[in-house]
């Protein structure tokens, strides 16, 4: 989908790391973010008080980002609804203390596209790699088999991926702190069901992320992950059931044919 409007301005893009006892990761997080060839970037790093030497990490880079803050939450989407509430660019990310993006162009070429079509949203793809193999992609993720009309089936896009115009989260509203593993897919239902938003999919790897992950870290998360999804759909007024949410297990384990 594409927008009739052109918009040719430079932007500013807020990207918001999520962090708790993530000492042996968050510095590659805030390099990358830092190592980015966009020239207006704004990176806010949210601690959830972390017990290990995640902050003091934070602090030697402190040059390189924009906001630290370390302080108690009420859980991941808490801290992500922090980020966003001291975000100031017109198109926001988030990069959590696992991941890494692809290249130091990636933010460049999003906000590039952005600018040029006039979109709310764009979603690119996701890597999966093992920490003693970061050479190696073990699974890709592409946003490209999302649509709105899929989401009653359990789909959504790679949410580290994914890239949202300010206006679309002063419109729909923060994260849903009530969700415990979900409320990612359950932000994704509430702003896409709607089909008013322009955006486009973007088949690009723009993330790497390491394996191990809450939402696949084995049958009882993912047990909670269909509970939430099938939650958040009834409560998107999206009609679905349990065997249609199921159902995507089958395809997704395409994504670990990776080319």
């Amino acid at each position: 989908m594409r927008s009739s409007q052109v918009e040719w301005r430079v932007m500013k893009v807020t990207i918001v790391t999520v962090a708790y006892n993530a000492a042996e990761t968050v510095a590659s997080t805030i390099h990358s973010v830092a190592a980015q060839t966009y020239a207006d970037i704004e990176h806010i790093v949210i601690d959830g008080a972390s017990e290990d030497m995640t902050v003091e990490i934070a602090q030697q880079a402190s040059g390189r980002i924009s906001r630290l803050v370390s302080e108690p939450d009420l859980g991941v989407y808490d801290a992500m609804n922090k980020g966003l509430a001291l975000a100031s660019g017109d198109v926001i990310g988030f990069l959590h203390a696992d991941d890494i993006y692809a290249g130091p162009a990636v933010l460049s070429r999003v906000m590039t596209i952005m600018g040029a079509e006039g979109l709310d949203a764009l979603l690119g793809d996701v890597e999966f790699f093992k920490p003693e193999d970061p050479a190696r992609t073990v699974r890709r993720y592409r946003s490209a088999r999302f649509t709105p009309d899929r989401i009653a089936w359990g789909w959504m896009p790679a949410h580290p991926a994914l890239f949202l115009r300010r206006h679309v989260y002063e419109r729909f509203g923060p994260f849903r702190t009530d969700y415990r593993i979900a409320g990612d897919f359950e932000y994704c239902a509430r702003i896409f069901h709607a089909k008013r938003l322009v955006y486009r999919s973007l088949p690009e790897t723009l993330v790497r992320m390491r394996v191990g992950g809450i939402s696949t870290s084995g049958w009882r998360s993912t047990l909670l992950l269909n509970q939430e999804v099938l939650r958040a759909c009834r409560e998107n007024g999206i009609s679905t059931n349990i065997f249609k949410i199921s159902s995507k297990y089958p395809v997704k384990f395409l994504e670990f044919l990776v080319k």
